[in-house]
């Protein structure tokens, strides 16, 4: 088991499978980027720089992006709490898997 797979196996079951989800929608849009724990948090980085960050929550799944990514789906992102290039997305709603996509491809583009 590797660091992030030790990291999911803390969250309940059902976060886990969000997560986890989280992560494979991640590998798919960037299967040339490299998975590593970083900052507490499963990271990827892609010709060696970031590219974008994740975390589970008591409430809610923590997307990291950069301000960048963030602008170019500002309206996409308009009904979710955010941060200087976060976004919270509630457990208690759907996760956007295919809005995580595609700020994935968008930033795969942008490296």
């Amino acid at each position: 088991m590797n660091e992030v797979d030790k990291y999911l196996a803390e969250f309940p079951v059902e976060v886990q499978e969000i997560l986890r989800t989280v992560r494979a929608t991640i590998l798919n849009a960037a299967p040339e980027s490299v998975e590593k724990l970083e900052y507490g948090m499963p990271g990827y980085k892609l010709k060696g720089k970031p590219l974008v960050y994740f975390a589970g929550y008591a409430k809610h799944i923590g997307f990291y992006a950069t301000p960048v990514a963030h602008e170019a789906f500002t309206e996409e992102l308009k009904g979710y709490k955010q941060g200087k290039g976060s976004v919270q997305f509630p457990l208690n709603k759907p996760i956007p898997f295919d809005l995580i996509r595609k700020i994935v491809e968008y930033k795969v583009i942008q490296l």
